[in-house]
């Protein structure tokens, strides 16, 4: 059985105003969940659940494809109540994580798969990339992501090399997890959560990143053009920002490269803990710190707030390894 969280708020935040970012419509979903769908049935799929939406991003994309394609698979909605908001990922892997699916395929940005990190326990990810500044998941043709999830839970392919593990940083409050972030957990000047999408550089105080490439877009992309870090290596990156100098250039959002003031930065290791830089304290009032891009917890003078870098973040299929191991078994010869 196979997952399908295909969220219709992704790729539509303000970075489409402050910035270049493509609008990525439901109707391409819909045409990419069709892909999908196809590429699990030619793997041998024969049943999948996924997340019900306001837009019908699945029933679109079934949609013709049982008369039209002989489509044998049994699809179902998860039974759940729907808020709109980016708790249904959260809500719709937990059950799929219940269900004990093979594969759940994402189709969003950062922010979806950091919600579906959250609820989806051992369960490998499948990420598609429908959002704005995406890290975690890939660009990857619908029909080779249905394949690829395909092969591995019909056991066509080796999952000790299709499946690899991923990092995430975990954020302490006054001693208790709050949240996490697969990709950065970054410190902001601001007091309030208000627009969540991170933009303006002249907000950064300090970041903790997990990886980051020099063509990577947003946060990751400072990260990158200080010291590339790998998705497999085991270490991590914090940044301290400035405002008094700018002397690194970065694409923080599409099209949107400015230079951003660097007062610090050096590796840190899997498990270390950092606590959160003080920056003028006789007169902050607070903070925000933004998840993978977007605003999310607000942070009073008082309180204690600890990040950890950790190697426990959620299983990600690797696309290529999946498909390379199906051919060496031979899959695509048994017609």
């Amino acid at each position: 059985m196979i997952g399908i969280i295909a969220n219709p708020a992704s790729g539509k935040d303000i970075r489409r105003l402050v910035a270049y970012g493509t609008v990525f419509n439901n109707q391409e979903k819909v045409n990419i969940v069709r892909r999908i769908l196809l590429g699990l049935a030619a793997a041998g799929v024969k049943e999948a659940v996924y997340m019900p939406d306001y837009y019908g991003i699945v029933p679109k994309a079934i949609d013709g494809l049982h008369s039209e394609h002989h489509l044998a698979m049994e699809i179902r909605a998860l039974d759940m109540k729907l808020t709109g908001t980016q708790i249904d990922s959260f809500h719709a892997a937990q059950e799929m994580n219940r269900l004990k699916v093979g594969c759940i395929i994402t189709l969003g940005g950062d922010g979806t798969n950091r919600m579906a990190a959250k609820g989806c326990g051992n369960i490998p990810l499948l990420p598609v990339s429908t959002g704005t500044n995406n890290v975690f998941p890939n660009m990857v043709e619908g029909t080779t992501a249905g394949l690829a999830a395909g092969v591995l839970v019909c056991g066509k392919a080796d999952p000790t090399r299709s499946v690899k593990p991923s990092k995430k940083v975990l954020v302490y409050k006054n001693g208790q997890l709050v949240e996490i972030a697969l990709i950065d957990a970054v410190v902001l000047k601001d007091i309030f959560i208000g627009s969540r999408a991170v933009w303006d550089v002249e907000t950064l105080r300090q970041a903790i990143v997990t990886r980051g490439e020099a063509h990577n877009i947003g946060i990751a992309s400072i990260a990158g053009n200080l010291t590339p870090i790998g998705s497999m290596d085991p270490k991590g990156l914090v940044i301290e920002f400035t405002s008094e100098k700018k002397d690194l250039l970065a694409p923080i959002a599409p099209g949107l490269i400015v230079p951003v003031g660097i007062k610090h930065y050096r590796s840190i290791e899997i498990d270390e803990r950092i606590h959160l830089a003080c920056y003028d304290c006789a007169v902050c009032h607070g903070c925000v710190i933004a998840l993978d891009g977007e605003r999310e917890i607000e942070i009073k003078r008082e309180d204690e707030v600890i990040m950890q870098l950790s190697m426990d973040g959620p299983q990600v299929v690797d696309v290529n390894e999946a498909l390379r191991t199906a051919v060496e078994n031979g899959y695509s010869r048994n017609l």
